[in-house]
């Protein structure tokens, strides 16, 4: 691992962010995603996740000397979701109180950084979740299956508080998370992202949506696989909807109690 070793003072950690980045084998986008983030002041955490030779070279080569720039490489590849278990917990290490996810294909617009910031300093309780403005590029049949996934969170966390329960483009409160991952190990594939969001509604974790630009790049590499993740997600949504089932009273005790001023 390389790379700034995190906040040290009292003062920068009430409110120090970084980014956390998975990478396997998108070599050809992560300099483009890691720079921007950069650019915006973000200390970057890039976690690869057992990525081939190449992109093992390209990254070795993205991060010499560079002070902003943080490899961790898992020895061998083990998914999205164990990536970022990984990265949560070196970020919260480091000393970083939020954790901006982003994906390392180029799909998430780098320009909506700020905004992500902006929101998570006003609501630093709060996990601000993208909520997916797609053009053209999306393949209909994903946009029409994240609307199923949408209506079975929606069940199990008894709100529409989190609109878009997939977007791999968010904003973590790092305590939070962190002992979430402690409670009960996250799933380490592609059912991480909708998992964890559900998990931290129900410990109480508030939610902010924020509207984003998403796109599917030309040529872009994807690592969903149809049968494998979609028998994954139909598992995480039964094991969901039971956990809602015990924890029913309380969702809706906070429902309706949320309107009372």
């Amino acid at each position: 691992m390389a790379g700034r070793p995190g906040p040290r003072d009292t003062a920068a950690r009430s409110f120090a962010p970084c980014a956390v980045v998975p990478i396997y084998n998108h070599g050809r986008t992560i300099a483009a995603t890691a720079n921007a983030l950069a650019g915006h002041g973000l200390p970057v955490l890039i976690v690869d996740d057992g990525s081939d030779a190449e992109t093992r070279a390209i990254l070795d080569a993205l991060v010499a000397g560079r002070d902003d720039l943080r490899l961790i490489r898992l020895p061998a590849n083990g998914g999205k979701g164990a990536a970022l278990s990984a990265g949560f917990l070196a970020a919260h290490a480091a000393g970083y109180s939020h954790v901006l996810q982003i994906d390392a294909d180029g799909q998430h617009d780098t320009a909506d950084v700020p905004r992500f910031l902006a929101e998570a300093k006003n609501a630093p309780d709060a996990m601000v979740c993208g909520r997916p403005i797609y053009d053209d590029s999306v393949p209909r049949a994903r946009l029409y299956g994240r609307y199923l996934t949408h209506a079975c969170v929606w069940a199990e966390t008894l709100s529409f508080d989190i609109q878009d329960s997939m977007c791999g483009y968010r904003m973590y409160p790092l305590d939070a998370t962190r002992a979430e991952i402690a409670r009960k190990p996250l799933p380490t594939r592609m059912d991480f992202d909708t998992e964890i969001a559900v998990r931290l509604f129900w410990r109480g974790v508030p939610v902010r949506n924020l509207p984003t630009r998403v796109i599917y790049p030309d040529n872009g590499l994807s690592h969903f696989r149809m049968w494998r993740d979609n028998a994954r997600i139909t598992a995480m949504h039964t094991r969901l909807l039971l956990g809602m089932l015990p924890r029913a009273p309380r969702l809706l005790l906070r429902k309706f109690t949320s309107g009372i001023h």
